[in-house]
């Protein structure tokens, strides 16, 4: 499996994929957005719903994965190979399983084309099935060939979450009806009225405004819920961009925080204190808590044959080899977003909340690792 960020994409040219329009009418393209046939690799021409366009680096891994299940055919079962993939453009054409984090339903995709971003583009409907928002969140594209050969649930672990990131179940065919609603409230137009910027001078709600905007959500139920979508910007190509994420060319938390917090003050309409707040909120003190948990329900490893216990046997070492035990969860992995944490919520002035917040966490965890055995205690500590 590869893992890419999500990325919404409803049209292309075949220039920006990397794949001929011979190939792109084999695969059922015939005709561009505009109904005219297909014949130059400049046309526009809309993204069917389960058709995805893989990164480069994405489709080189998927071509070894393919090497891989030919020769397991081969070899193992004795039939003949099925992918005969010599480069990433032979993938073309072949099926994929999209699946998102904590879920058990994947989604069966077609693969027609090629990016340098880094990034899995593939059509809103498509990224919606998977319960996704295409907000930042990472995907993984599995060949379905080797999801089918390779994966049993006897593979899977009993504990619990166990039955988690597994294509237990695959779902072939998307309804549009059955999708997240954020995908519904997607608008097709070409151009916006002029009453729809009138509007939004006294900040008008978005439900004032419905009959006057198309969404996805009226074409529900119809032919036109698969086809004919608008879109209101054009650009000269959807590689344009930068081709990988900051958050992954950034080596450090420290950085990245950074970054964010250094973007966020510089947009006037974003509030650096609410951004400094909910990452606190809803990153750090999630993960602290986490790492936490962890470290109190922890296995232990043994440095000689690597065996690992969920308690330390009386003995103290390995029953196997007699090696030496250790914690897998040390208290650098549990710590290590406190400082920053800290920093960031008395740089932008955090509210009381979340200061008494952090400072609960700190006070939990200086009491898992520091003991208080040795402390001399006076008569005063007592009152």
């Amino acid at each position: 499996r590869f893992d890419a960020t999500d990325a919404p994409l409803t049209h292309f040219r075949p220039r920006e994929v990397g794949t001929s329009v011979e190939r792109l009418r084999e695969l059922g393209y015939e005709r561009d957005c505009e109904g005219k046939p297909l014949e130059r690799d400049d046309q526009l021409v809309e993204l069917k719903v389960q058709d995805i366009i893989l990164s480069n680096t994405c489709a080189e891994y998927l071509l070894r994965a393919s090497k891989f299940v030919d020769e397991l055919l081969q070899k193992f079962y004795g039939l003949k190979p099925y992918y005969n993939a010599s480069w990433p453009a032979d993938l073309a054409g072949h099926l994929v399983i999209g699946l998102a984090p904590h879920t058990s339903v994947g989604i069966v995709g077609r693969v027609i084309g090629f990016t340098d971003a880094n990034v899995g583009y593939a059509h809103p409907f498509f990224h919606s099935a998977k319960r996704r928002d295409a907000d930042g969140d990472e995907d993984a594209v599995i060949l379905l060939l080797d999801a089918l050969l390779n994966f049993s649930r006897r593979f899977l672990p009993s504990r619990r979450g166990g039955m988690m990131d597994a294509p237990l179940i695959l779902n072939t065919r998307i309804d549009p009806s059955e999708i997240d609603k954020e995908a519904h409230n997607m608008d097709v137009m070409e151009r916006y009225p002029l009453e729809f910027y009138e509007a939004t001078l006294h900040y008008a709600s978005p439900s004032e405004l419905a009959q006057l905007m198309e969404t996805v959500e009226r074409r529900l139920g119809s032919e036109a819920q698969y086809a004919g979508l608008k879109f209101s910007f054009d650009t000269g190509n959807i590689a344009a961009g930068p081709h990988t994420s900051r958050y992954k060319t950034l080596e450090t938390m420290e950085q990245k925080t950074s970054a964010q917090l250094g973007l966020a003050k510089k947009i006037r309409a974003v509030d650096e204190r609410d951004v400094a707040e909910r990452l606190i909120e809803h990153h750090f003190i999630p993960d602290l808590k986490g790492n936490m948990r962890a470290f109190a329900s922890q296995q232990f490893r043994c440095t000689g044959c690597n065996s690992k216990y969920r308690r330390v046997p009386l003995r103290g070492q390995c029953t196997r080899c007699g090696g030496k035990l250790i914690l897998t969860v040390t208290r650098g992995g549990v710590e290590k977003y406190l400082q920053i944490a800290m920093q960031i919520a008395h740089d932008y002035e955090s509210s009381n909340y979340t200061e008494q917040r952090l400072k609960l966490v700190q006070r939990d965890i200086k009491s898992i690792f520091e003991s208080d055995a040795h402390r001399q205690l006076s008569l005063a500590d007592f009152l």
